[in-house]
């Protein structure tokens, strides 16, 4: 379990240091002996406990091979020399993963690419419970993408609000995926920021097909909401006729206009009418 301390100013050290420079050189001139050797010794002692540091980092002190805390405050320090240093960064980073393979929830090959915004919380789950913490964050965040894609299908070409997509449930998958990956990287001390997809495609080899049967679905869509509204319009017209007393059709001649109607309404292609000049029954 992380636990922050703060050792001794390094400004008072080097006030003392700076003494025994005074005391060697006194020694020296002075050829005192006796004094000299144990004031070299503990002034090499002293200079070798310096350290620094930086703002939004962090040293983790071990002792002999036990963890004796973090220093998280920036300054100048002093420890006695037998501590180990580790520097470890407390900064905010972030990572876009190149597109993955992956198959989605029906098994449809899909390139999948995210980014990933994290920094460190618990320097000593960083430093002691994985022997990588940043190899870490990035192979868990390519399981975690993996297994995100294989929650979802890629799109609903039946009905687009029948089942979240990765295509059309953004906010949602990227909550999933940012979820999956804090679940994973806790163990290390890593905090996810954010996590969200930046390229979703079908992979190559199905591209082409899929891009067809999209073609392929807007265009019935389309006929859909076409035959629709023109069903919509006929019925108003006939209705209009009827109430203004403009004509009345026969059940047969009725079956005909609509059947025009509609060919005009749905075609593709503008139509080209046929004059009649004669009576109604011609």
């Amino acid at each position: 379990m992380e636990k922050t301390i703060k050792p001794q100013s390094g400004y008072f050290m080097v006030f003392v240091a700076f003494c025994l420079l005074a005391l060697i050189a006194f020694s020296v001139f002075g050829k005192v002996v006796f004094l000299l050797i144990p004031a070299v010794l503990i002034f090499a002692f002293i200079i070798s406990g310096f350290f620094i540091v930086e703002p939004n980092k962090a040293m983790v002190l071990l002792l002999f091979g036990s963890y004796k805390g973090t220093v998280k405050d920036d300054g100048f320090f002093w420890v006695i020399p037998f501590m180990t240093k580790k520097k470890i960064s407390l900064r905010v980073r972030n990572f876009e993963n190149k597109p993955l393979k992956v198959n989605d929830k029906i098994g449809n090959p899909v390139m999948v690419g995210t980014i990933v915004v994290w920094q460190v919380a618990d320097t000593f789950k960083a430093s002691f419970d994985v022997d990588d913490y940043e190899n870490f964050v990035h192979l868990q965040a390519d399981a975690a993408v993996r297994k995100m894609a294989g929650t979802y299908p890629y799109d609903n070409f039946e009905d687009e609000h029948a089942e979240i997509t990765l295509r059309s449930g953004v906010e949602d998958v990227n909550k999933s995926l940012e979820d999956e990956i804090s679940d994973r990287l806790q163990h290390a001390g890593i905090k996810v920021i954010e996590a969200r997809i930046s390229h979703l495609a079908y992979s190559s080899e199905i591209a082409s097909a899929m891009l067809q049967r999209q073609q392929a679905t807007a265009i019935v869509a389309a006929r859909r909401m076409i035959v629709d509204g023109a069903v919509g319009m006929v019925e108003m017209a006939l209705e209009d006729l009827k109430i203004k007393g403009i004509i009345d059709f026969e059940d047969e001649k009725k079956a005909a206009m609509v059947s025009n109607l509609m060919v005009v309404l749905c075609s593709d292609k503008n139509a080209s009418p046929v004059v009649n000049v004669g009576t109604l029954n011609q």
